[in-house]
């Protein structure tokens, strides 16, 4: 952080500024998140008006994960070249102008690329935020609490978007393309305001060739697994793109053992909590992303929900992380991440497990609430968890990239989660779209879901086992100590 401002963490209460900077950087990613889910309902809007086939529909969607997901690591990595800074802004802006083009245009194709450039510029914002926070706030119980809280927006983000996009829909779908314009420029201006330069660090160059190869074989990867369910698992296409995306990653790994200035300094990947945070979110979201599209389709296809119920049917688990994750740093610091990321995990399954007893006559308050609590106590837990674990200890030159590298886990965690569930889902059902079609491929679906979750867990008991042997040796090594006193 360059030496003209410098923002103090040290006292237990922050000032305005400081709080300024968590709340701006915070609302973007929320906003990014948000922005994932708006557009979701309104797909029936616009298919209309533009007259969109079901296969470019479904691209609204996936253009923006396509874009997210794939660039996440080279967006983390720039931040730190760069400056965690001006690519914030840079990125903020471009959002805020692809929001508005979104608005406005009439061709599907054009819309659909205003959702790629979305997806792209939240693939900087999310990790030089992170790396923002990461850096203004000392390691330990300060930038706990203010992850915490930043967690709050990223986890509310998507729910709030649900929400919205119900109300929004019911005036015009142009309007959840637009929303995030106002939203954008305000923090945008807060930003340039609020958050201190900051001297990148580069050390003499840049690793271009690796760039290339990374965002390639990232962006081909995430393209495979978004058109997978639609085009078939097996279908040539979908093959030559995993293949072509693993000689892309395998190329990328060999130019980083032989770069001088490594996009991905693989020596960080030794890390054991890093590796488990990125692991662990990538199994934890991959469930719940698959949960979510499932339980959509049972609520307003099975029990006949409105859209709009649809969204207000996850507002417990939305709520509950809200209120609840600005208030979970002191069980952080007294437990340690790898303790209540497991609490949170092991939320999660039984949750799912308990809606396994789902039919066409379930109740709300008896089938779907108690999982959505569950939901919401594991979001909790575990979100906050695994982005503080994923950041601490790491260098404040390479915060963007860890926190590239575990939004990169989540988001194609989460598109593989969502490409299985929906795979199983649809086998299931036997191409059929029906109440009792889909009440076939329901249970199967689910269990997958609770299997990827238990993946979750066995990852989170690895941290736990470690952190017990890690205490166990620091309360042989104090005994001794005074002994030697």
């Amino acid at each position: 952080m360059s030496s003209s401002v410098q923002l103090s963490t040290s006292s237990t209460r922050w000032d305005a500024r400081l709080w300024g900077v968590l709340l701006t950087v915070s609302v973007v990613v929320g906003l990014d998140a948000l922005d994932v889910s708006m557009v979701a309902v309104a797909l029936p809007s616009i298919q209309a008006e533009l007259g969109l086939s079901t296969g470019a529909l479904q691209w609204i969607i996936s253009a923006y994960v396509l874009g997210y997901g794939g660039l996440l690591l080279l967006g983390g990595r720039t931040a730190d070249l760069l400056g965690r800074r001006r690519v914030f802004l840079i990125a903020v802006a471009v959002f805020a102008l692809a929001s508005l083009l979104g608005g406005l245009v009439d061709d599907g194709a054009l819309l659909i690329a205003t959702r790629f450039i979305k997806g792209l510029a939240a693939a900087f914002t999310a990790p030089a935020a992170l790396s923002i926070i990461t850096t203004t706030f000392h390691e330990g119980p300060a930038r706990n609490r203010a992850i915490s809280i930043f967690a709050v927006f990223g986890a509310s983000g998507y729910s709030a978007g649900l929400v919205f996009s119900g109300l929004l829909t019911e005036v015009g779908w142009r309007w959840t393309f637009l929303l995030p314009v106002p939203i954008a420029l305000a923090a945008l201006v807060a930003a340039v305001k609020l958050i201190p330069s900051y001297q990148p660090q580069t050390g003499g160059g840049y690793d271009f060739p690796g760039a290339i190869t990374g965002a390639a074989g990232s962006l081909l990867l995430v393209f495979a697994v978004v058109e997978a369910p639609e085009i078939g698992w097996a279908a040539p296409r979908t093959l030559i793109s995993f293949a072509l995306a693993l000689a892309l990653l395998v190329t990328f790994v060999f130019i980083e053992k032989r770069s001088k200035h490594p996009l991905l300094r693989l020596g960080i990947l030794r890390s054991g909590p890093l590796a488990r945070a990125n692991l662990g979110g990538a199994t934890f979201f991959g469930a719940y992303i698959g949960f979510q599209f499932v339980v959509m389709l049972y609520l307003q296809t099975v029990l006949g929900w409105s859209a709009l119920q649809t969204a207000l049917g996850f507002l417990p688990a939305a709520l509950i992380v809200a209120f609840g994750s600005p208030r979970i740093e002191p069980l952080i610091d007294r437990l340690g991440t790898p303790r209540t990321i497991l609490a949170g995990v092991v939320a999660h399954v039984i949750g799912y497990a308990l809606f396994l007893r789902i039919d066409e006559s379930s109740s709300y308050a008896g089938s779907v609430l108690p999982s959505m609590i569950l939901l919401g106590i594991g979001f909790m837990l575990a979100f906050s968890s695994l982005n503080i674990q994923a950041t601490n200890g790491i260098s404040d030159d390479e915060q963007g990239l860890a926190g590239g590298l575990l939004n990169t886990s989540i988001q194609v965690g989460g598109a593989i989660g969502l490409a299985v569930v929906t795979a199983v889902l649809t086998g299931n059902a036997g191409g059929a779209t029906g109440p009792a079609a889909l009440l076939n491929g329901l249970a199967p679906a689910l269990t997958v879901v609770t299997g990827i979750a238990v993946i979750s867990v066995l990852v989170a008991l690895s941290g736990v086992v470690g952190l017990r042997k890690a205490e166990a040796r620091s309360t042989v090594a104090e005994p001794e100590f005074a002994a030697a006193e």
